[in-house]
């Protein structure tokens, strides 16, 4: 039997707010256990919550970044379960009328050996806020389990998907996906090891062409695209080999092994009737205006799609550059700050997408770690452009700035460089002293391919007799003669016109 994986996932994004969903307790990461925990926190007897606007925005953000449907009325509930971190003994969430309602997400699914890229669309069933719980800690000290209350109430925005997702592929596709915008648009820090941006998955299979969906089971907390990637593939062929054994799938909620690349079942999984949902009390209903909307979206930044049909339109580039470009909104940003600062397009596309992230994924750094600024990477390609550097000496400028990882070091005052902008007063002077003018001079070219064509005259011969390869061969001893100094372009012209 021909089998197929259907795929729904829940996402918790924490809000990036100073303080917590329903206090004003700090939500600093890494503090020491329980000093951020508040009466609120702790559910002292006779506290309030009070709903926290910056959480409600980011909310809002998220809705319009996905073309969603928003309920000018939405309603926080008490969701009842009893564990060890949740000391009020429910969690205030939404469950019927969620502050996010339907809206949609297209990924780009990447190729692999046996199918072509392609892209899809995500549906999204609601996103609705919620305090997370705290932290049991164990074995801090030897024998005994501690709470930490730190997280407890901290701000979240959880992210429901429809069954959409036919492959581990998609999954990380969109998880990928939602993890870029939420950290565009400024709601999240994306911390997956911080615990910013946590998915569960959830898994059931199917006979190929049935439309009823199977038994789920849901993988808990994943924090990194790897393991989503090795855990729904073993979910998968474990539900599978389980029905062909003539067995049956419990409904469960499962945890990833990453050290075995196994899944077990921690708990039979929950139904909503099970939490017994039922308004809180002591919150009003939350209302959103058009006008909170609009105020919203006058502080949102140009969305990913956007940004990359301007590249596309404005700047020239290919749909494939823009949406390199656009992979994170630091980077998008170092981008048209570089054309902003004079560089060409396509030639500072190059540059960003080629040399600069190689370096950058080299040293796992990320682009706002990167020891130049953007300014100075177009002035770099200004003195390339204007044909001052070869390629070469680009790269080789390039490497001492970044290896110096200061924009003022060694910079020297001389008459030359006295009406420069700080940024070309700190390539020339590199230029000056490692000797990396380009000779672009007619006359001292012309004068080093004479000396190279009386050296050579065995591979004149051969060209002469139709060996292209031969041309190559005298280019490269012109450059050798220059010491890679000679611009490659003339060198190129004046040889052909040499050689008849």
């Amino acid at each position: 039997m021909q089998w197929e994986v259907v795929i729904g996932l829940e996402t918790h994004t924490q809000l990036q707010t100073k303080s917590k969903q329903f206090s004003g307790a700090s939500t600093t990461y890494g503090a020491a256990p329980n000093t951020q925990a508040c009466e609120v926190s702790i559910a002292l007897p006779g506290v309030l919550p009070v709903l926290n606007k910056e959480a409600v925005e980011c909310a809002i953000k998220f809705g319009l970044a996905i073309d969603a449907e928003m309920a000018p009325r939405s309603v926080f509930s008490r969701k009842n379960y009893f564990y060890p971190d949740l000391p009020k003994g429910y969690q205030i969430s939404q469950f019927e009328l969620p502050v996010v309602g339907k809206g949609k997400i297209t990924i780009q699914v990447p190729a692999t050996k046996n199918a072509e890229a392609y892209e899809k669309v995500i549906n999204i069933t609601r996103a609705h806020l919620e305090e997370d719980a705290g932290k049991s800690v164990h074995d801090a000290v030897e024998g005994m389990s501690g709470i930490d209350l730190n997280r407890a109430g901290t701000p979240l925005l959880e992210i429901v998907t429809e069954p959409d997702m036919r492959s581990a592929a998609e999954a990380v596709a969109y998880a990928k996906k939602l993890h870029e915008l939420v950290q565009w648009i400024g709601i999240c820090d994306g911390n997956m090891q911080e615990g910013s941006f946590r998915c569960d998955v959830n898994v059931s299979v199917r006979p190929k062409g049935s439309e009823k969906l199977g038994t789920r089971r849901e993988i808990k907390n994943l924090n990194s695209f790897k393991f989503m990637q090795q855990a729904i593939e073993y979910e998968t062929q474990w539900q599978i080999e389980t029905l062909e054994d003539g067995g049956t799938i419990q409904q469960a909620t499962v945890l990833f092994n990453p050290d075995t690349g196994e899944t077990r079942a921690m708990r039979s999984k929950e139904e909503a009737n099970d939490y017994r949902y039922f308004p809180d009390p002591d919150l009003l209903p939350l209302e959103v205006t058009e006008a909170d909307k609009t105020r919203v979206k006058a502080e949102m930044p140009e969305l990913p799609q956007a940004l990359q049909a301007r590249l596309i339109s404005e700047y020239q580039l290919s749909a494939y550059d823009a949406s390199t470009l656009t992979a994170s909104r630091s980077l998008a940003d170092y981008f048209v700050a570089v054309v902003n600062a004079g560089a060409e397009p396509k030639q500072a596309a190059n540059w960003v997408m080629g040399t600069l992230s190689a370096k950058l994924n080299a040293e796992e750094k990320n682009i706002l770690e990167a020891p130049i600024s953007p300014k100075l990477l177009a002035s770099l390609l200004k003195r390339l452009s204007e044909g001052v550097l070869s390629s070469s000496g680009a790269k080789h400028v390039f490497e001492r700035i970044w290896n110096e990882s200061s924009e003022s070091a060694q910079i020297i005052s001389v008459n030359e460089f006295g009406g420069l902008d700080k940024e070309l007063r700190i390539i020339d002077e590199i230029i000056l002293k490692d000797d990396l003018k380009q000779v672009s001079d007619t006359g001292a070219i012309e004068a080093i391919i004479n000396e190279v064509l009386a050296a050579n005259q065995a591979m004149v011969d051969e060209y002469k007799a139709g060996k292209e390869k031969a041309f190559n061969a005298l280019v490269g001893q012109c450059m050798k003669a220059s010491k890679g100094k000679a611009n490659p372009a003339q060198v190129n012209e004046l040889l052909k016109a040499k050689l008849g």
